[in-house]
């Protein structure tokens, strides 16, 4: 397994590019715009993407799927983002959007396979009610639940502070300190570096838990 990053849209929201090294068929995970920017990285790799993988449904993250015409995922409970220019937050942008590719809706522990890439769903809500991680061995892709020194926004519509900060303590903090975040947005971390320097789970070292989504 090969990743690959590029940075897209005004948000700079993280598209990431898993490709199998043997095939050069690849999953795209949350490609947020800039469908000719993916498309020439993909041409000029050689890489064949074959399905499109979403951490959430925010806008910023699922603008480039209708170019792409490829199967989607996304979480049960995040499906309905992808058709609501309003639950997707484009409406507020000023620029309504909707997602016309054939939705695959997984849930929690799925395993969503191409070749010899393995991506694990693990549901870790807050953020948006159906937001997901994508876990493979040592790696694993947060979306925006976790970033390097800070959380996800608990500020929209179905989001909740309580749950994203359950999501992270359950669901990602158990993992090795040597695994390696890839987020949303922003630059890559380990879990043990966000463990001991992340601002909003200090507490967690004490055996709290974590009690706010802003300082």
């Amino acid at each position: 397994m090969h990743i690959d990053t590029l940075s897209v849209g005004e948000i700079q929201a993280n598209c990431y590019i898993v490709s199998s090294i043997i095939t050069k068929n690849a999953i795209l995970i949350d490609p947020g715009d800039e469908y000719a920017k993916i498309k020439a990285f993909l041409d000029k790799k050689k890489l064949t993407a074959q399905l499109i993988v979403h951490t959430h449904g925010h806008i910023d993250h699922i603008q480039a799927d209708n170019e792409f015409k490829l199967p989607v995922y996304v979480h049960k409970l995040d499906a309905e983002l992808l058709m609501s220019p309003d639950k997707n937050l484009s409406r507020f942008l000023s620029h309504p959007f909707s997602v016309n590719a054939k939705i695959k809706a997984v849930d929690d522990l799925a395993h969503i396979t191409l070749d010899d890439i393995s991506l694990e769903v693990l549901h870790t809500p807050g953020h948006t009610p159906g937001g997901i991680c994508l876990k493979s061995d040592n790696v694993i892709f947060t979306g925006d639940t976790l970033f390097a020194g800070s959380v996800g926004r608990t500020d929209f519509p179905g989001a909740s502070c309580e749950q994203l900060m359950q999501s992270i303590r359950r669901r990602l903090l158990v993992f090795p300190d040597a695994t390696i975040i890839y987020p949303g947005h922003g630059p890559y971390s380990t879990i043990g570096k966000e463990k001991k320097l992340n601002p909003f789970l200090v507490s967690h070292k004490d055996g709290g838990d974590v009690a706010a989504c802003s300082l």
